[in-house]
């Protein structure tokens, strides 16, 4: 066990997907909690097909791609918590809405330009050879801004998941910290796909959160857990893909799944 750990440090490349994965995930777990207490655990799902169709017009326009996708995922976040907010269209529909919308325009764009090539693939499934050293910096950068404002705003975010119209009472701008929270997971989504892929990205909010609601039942004690058990189930995801040679997203949703059935067993021994 420690040869294989000492020998996935030796590579630059390992090095760089463990430091920028272990970041996205533990900013994910975070949010990921909160997301799932207001039943918008799907939104990851939504904003990564977003954020495939924003890498497809990036491709398309042979920009850089993090400088296309950022913004518009930004404003997809918004735009999707207004729709669902005042209109008709609710929750899970204006995700689903948004989430099929974008990804068949990018896949329409790559279809009519380049086709399915190995960078588009990258981004539908993850690779860890495609972090950059640009990349890793951009990470280390934004998932310090993620987590200080996560922190920073902490009580308020307590108060807007459990109950917007105390929260609105007592004079919190709820639909500032809900626009926040759905900007700070857009940008976690993004720096997400170079790793896990569009189609997996949204597996780190939804199983951390989801494996320590299991065995926790206060605010503060199921967001520490879930940052742990995400970063601990990140690193041994990357060493079964690195052992085995399986695909590292993959990987990681698989240590994911396994440990949220051991937990899940758990609670339910716990509650008997």
């Amino acid at each position: 066990m420690i040869e294989l750990i000492q020998e996935m440090f030796s590579y630059r490349f390992m090095l760089r997907a463990i430091t920028a994965g272990g970041l996205i995930s533990l900013c994910a777990a975070l949010l990921g909690v909160s997301l799932v207490l207001k039943r918008y655990s799907m939104i990851g799902d939504g904003l990564s097909h977003v954020g495939f169709g924003a890498l497809a017009l990036a491709t398309v326009m042979n920009a850089a791609p993090l400088a296309v996708a950022i913004p518009v995922v930004v404003a997809a976040a918004f735009f999707l918590l207004r729709i669902s907010g005042n209109s008709k269209i609710k929750g899970d529909a204006a995700i689903g809405l948004i989430s099929a919308g974008s990804l068949a325009i990018g896949v329409m764009m790559i279809s009519m330009t380049s086709g399915v090539n190995t960078d588009v693939y990258n981004y539908m499934f993850g690779s860890i050879l495609a972090m950059s050293d640009g990349d890793v910096w951009l990470c280390v950068g934004l998932a310090a801004v993620v987590l200080f404002l996560f922190v920073w705003c902490y009580t308020r975010m307590f108060a807007v998941t459990f109950d917007e119209t105390f929260a609105r009472a007592t004079g919190t701008r709820v639909g500032l910290y809900n626009g926040l929270l759905a900007a700070l997971t857009a940008v976690t989504i993004v720096l997400g796909m170079r790793l896990m892929g569009s189609l997996l990205i949204s597996s780190l909010i939804i199983f951390p959160a989801l494996t320590a609601m299991r065995v926790c039942k206060r605010f503060i004690s199921v967001i520490l857990s879930a940052g742990v058990i995400s970063v601990v189930c990140f690193f041994a995801g990357m060493m079964m893909s690195y052992a085995w040679g399986t695909p590292a997203g993959a990987s990681v949703v698989v240590v994911n799944l396994a440990v949220f059935l051991v937990f899940y067993v758990i609670g339910a021994l716990r509650e008997r």
